[in-house]
């Protein structure tokens, strides 16, 4: 009996701390503009209006432009210091298996949903599908 409440206790704190930091928005209206500034909305509607004024050729190779610098950020985050990153993921997926995947994929996706569900039901599951989806 100790040993679930502990486990409880143990996956109850895991949840806490990985909700912690979500955001509350209270309205609707709130939810496109909830992290932005007002000066971070008049930049984007400068660049907007900027963007409108110019010519259709000008315009497509803005367009290939960002899409090359897309490309590259890619690139480099894909081959970029993954020894560090690594390191600290795994010892992440040993104390919150979650928040390991969720970091290491960057959204909220299957693959977290399926460590979570693991963590929930057993720690230790939990445990060895995020160094799998960590170190795989």
């Amino acid at each position: 009996m100790r040993k679930k409440i502990l486990i409880f206790a143990i996956t109850f704190i895991q949840l806490t701390v990985l909700f912690a930091a979500v955001p509350v928005i209270e309205s609707k209206k709130d939810s496109a503009t909830a992290f932005v500034s007002k000066d971070d909305e008049a930049m984007v509607k400068n660049a907007v209006a900027a963007f409108k004024s110019l010519s259709k050729k000008e315009r497509k190779t803005r367009i290939a432009d960002a899409k090359e610098l897309m490309k590259n950020y890619r690139a480099e985050k894909a081959a970029g210091d993954a020894s560090s990153n690594t390191v600290l993921l795994a010892i992440l997926a040993i104390l919150l298996p979650p928040l390991a995947v969720y970091l290491h994929e960057d959204a909220i996706n299957t693959k977290f949903w399926i460590s979570l569900i693991l963590t929930l039901l057993f720690w230790i599951p939990g445990v060895i599908y995020a160094l799998i989806v960590v170190l795989g």
